[in-house]
């Protein structure tokens, strides 16, 4: 076109996702309040806007693939992109800040609590002395499983960065090892959690270590199994011929979230397995 002027980035359509996205995360919200205030639909809403926010997330990131394959993701706009990868990642860090927040709250300052552990009940006695954990609770075992996990977990920060120097130095093979391995380190940890969940000696309702441990584990639980997800779509794309040594920010930016799982993995370990449980009985299970 005559007088068109080019530019270093690339303008985009407009697109109904944003809309479609945000209408389907509220219905999400609204469904899940509606649920677990025992509303009738509830469950339907929730599980209708889940599927929302699937079909967006699905449509939405094929897009930006077929726009990466085709060239557009120029400099700039891979600096965007990463711009909006580090604010994502800072995000979540603010969802672990409340959970942390939380568990140091309830052990800087306990309340009187006695758990039974037959009944796996919690009371308050007013005349017992408030201790963290709470007196009659059994902990788990942090130099046992945890310990493993956190062993598990380290590697993979370790083999995912040699995917990602693979990649640079063009070796696919390596690559499609390293990504491999990741792969296969993610999915044995959270068996090992899902196993050490099973065998928890306290619930999670009723008790506010129970509830503080499980918000806190489980979110990062949840986490690396969305960032086990986000390697197996690089796998795929690698095996698809995706990714150059030049142009790569999608197996990047899904590196970058392993890592963040890994080190917020190590203060949970330290704090709320290790701290969070000195000096409380340890499950014998």
């Amino acid at each position: 076109m005559a007088g068109a002027k080019n530019h270093d980035y690339h303008i985009l359509p407009p697109s109904i996702r944003p809309l479609a996205g945000a209408m389907a995360a509220l219905a999400m919200a609204s469904g899940g309040i509606m649920w677990m205030h025992s509303a009738a639909g509830g469950g339907t809403v929730f599980f209708a806007g889940l599927a929302g926010v699937l079909a967006v997330m699905y449509g939405w990131w094929r897009q930006v693939i077929i726009e990466a394959n085709a060239g557009d993701h120029t400099p700039v706009v891979q600096l965007h992109l990463r711009y909006g990868m580090i604010l994502f990642i800072a995000s979540e860090v603010m969802f672990f800040v409340g959970w942390f927040w939380a568990f140091f709250d309830f052990s800087l300052f306990p309340a009187h609590i006695v758990y039974d552990s037959v009944t796996r009940t919690a009371s308050v006695v007013a005349d017992t002395a408030a201790q963290w954990p709470p007196k009659g609770l059994e902990v788990i075992d942090a130099f046992r499983f945890p310990l493993l996990n956190t062993i598990i977990l380290l590697t993979s920060g370790t083999t995912i960065t040699w995917a990602h120097h693979a990649l640079i130095h063009g070796d696919r093979d390596g690559l499609k090892k390293g990504l491999w391995v990741t792969i296969l380190l993610g999915l044995l940890f959270s068996s090992i959690q899902a196993y050490e969940y099973a065998d928890a000696p306290f619930p999670f309702k009723g008790l506010n270590y129970g509830a503080s441990f499980f918000m806190a584990t489980g979110f990062h639980g949840f986490h690396v199994m969305i960032g086990t997800i986000f390697l197996i779509v690089c796998q795929i794309r690698v095996y698809r011929g995706d990714f150059t040594p030049q142009q790569h920010f999608g197996f990047e930016a899904a590196a970058w979230y392993w890592h963040f799982v890994d080190v917020v993995w190590l203060f949970l370990f330290v704090s709320i397995y290790v701290w969070g449980g000195w000096g409380a009985p340890i499950h014998a299970g």
